[in-house]
């Protein structure tokens, strides 16, 4: 175990105990040598108007196997409360049908509603039953009673439906007559599974959120990285995408900034071991005056707080965007100092330096044609395979 993560955990178990243990339900504390370990995730934000009476058909991608699966809905950014009245869990089998026989409903506290009260998020009772990895999995929600901003997440590259009125225990589509590119409500799917089983969480911008990536398809560089580990001799087995477009690591604007958002979507979740972080190119291309000095402060807040959490945080290198509108050389300097920082400090448990594969040999300030999804910044389906591709994935078990 590395020095500064035995740290960590020893002041997590003194001084830091009662947040650590609020920092996840009471059912993902380990009971019997099983513990919950999330499976999915996707980043809360404000996601337009609340519409009552309203269902959602959300198809979400696994990637650690296991039983009992649990929901959190959130209602992070709604100003009033939210009502759920009838959710199920099933597996789909094609559009908005699901596989016959697998629509289950979902229960909270026992009942078959519940309510989220403003900024809050509530969890559903665990379901009995397996759930595989690498499975499309679908949560079918009727919000009885909304109004006012509704959460989720915007850029979800993936079609859901949606229904007026309550068509979640239909297993047909016939009910499901619109789609949606967005996730609402929805932030987190766990499952119950052995001790040792834990998960990373990708903390990033739009490159993580999969922008240029191909829609349906499961093809944003997490979704590559929770592939490998499921073939892989490591007890790392979960991944949660939590990345934002547009997201800074130290200013609100698209989403709550990473500092801001840390607690909620990473540290909150079940069976983290490791933060992945990968964030910085916003901040640094906005030319409002961030210098590498300020990112690096940010970085370390967060190393800091994830550490006192137990968790170990690997770096990733920001990655070169020269042809992109907001590029400029004083930005470029910002970006080489702050790498150099990542690379070479020492702060972070691991580092994946995904400058180095993503940057055109002939160029390096430019990502390579044969990964650029067309914008100069954000990488194709190739580069976010590569990108997963370069991840040691021993760093990311804290116990090694």
């Amino acid at each position: 175990m590395r020095p500064r993560y035995a740290q960590a955990r020893r002041l997590c178990a003194v001084a830091l105990i009662t947040a650590c243990l609020q920092a996840a339900p009471a059912a993902a504390q380990a009971s019997g040598g099983r513990h919950d370990v999330i499976t999915w995730g996707a980043s809360a934000d404000r996601l337009g108007d609340a519409v009552a009476d309203r269902s959602y058909r959300l198809v979400v991608h696994t990637s650690a196997a296991g039983d009992d699966l649990r929901i959190r809905l959130s209602n992070a950014f709604g100003d009033r409360p939210v009502t759920f009245d009838s959710v199920y869990a099933g597996l789909r089998r094609q559009g908005a049908e699901l596989v016959p026989g697998s629509n289950r409903r979902l229960t909270f506290g026992g009942a078959r509603s519940v309510t989220a009260p403003a900024g809050a998020t509530v969890y559903s009772d665990p379901l009995p039953g397996r759930l595989a990895a690498g499975t499309d999995l679908v949560i079918s929600l009727h919000v009885a009673d909304a109004a006012g901003s509704a959460t989720g997440h915007g850029m979800a590259m993936q079609t859901s439906y949606i229904a007026q009125g309550d068509h979640t225990a239909e297993e047909n589509a016939a009910g499901w007559t619109g789609t949606t590119g967005s996730w609402f409500y929805l932030d987190s799917v766990t499952v119950r599974t052995g001790a040792a089983t834990g998960a990373v969480v990708a903390l990033g911008d739009s490159i993580t959120d999969g922008w240029a990536s191909s829609s349906d398809a499961n093809r944003r560089w997490p979704d590559y990285l929770a592939r490998r580990l499921q073939k892989a001799d490591t007890a790392v087995k979960g991944v949660a995408d939590e990345g934002i477009s547009g997201n800074k690591v130290l200013a609100d604007g698209a989403g709550q900034s990473a500092l801001n958002r840390l607690d909620r979507d990473v540290l909150s979740q079940p069976g983290v071991r490791t933060v992945f972080l990968f964030e910085g190119v916003n901040d640094i291309k906005a030319h409002t005056g961030v210098t590498a000095e300020d990112m690096i402060d940010g970085y370390r807040q967060i190393i800091d707080r994830a550490h006192a959490a137990g968790k170990c945080v690997v770096g990733a290198t920001v990655a070169p965007f020269q042809g992109w509108s907001e590029w400029d050389p004083a930005a470029e300097a910002v970006r080489q100092e702050v790498n150099t920082f990542i690379r070479d400090s020492g702060e972070f448990d691991g580092v994946t330096d995904f400058d180095r594969i993503l940057r055109s040999p002939y160029d390096p300030e430019r990502v390579m044609p044969f990964f650029d999804g067309g914008d100069h910044l954000h990488p194709n389906d190739k580069g976010m395979q590569a990108m997963a591709d370069a991840v040691d994935l021993t760093s990311l078990d804290c116990r090694s």
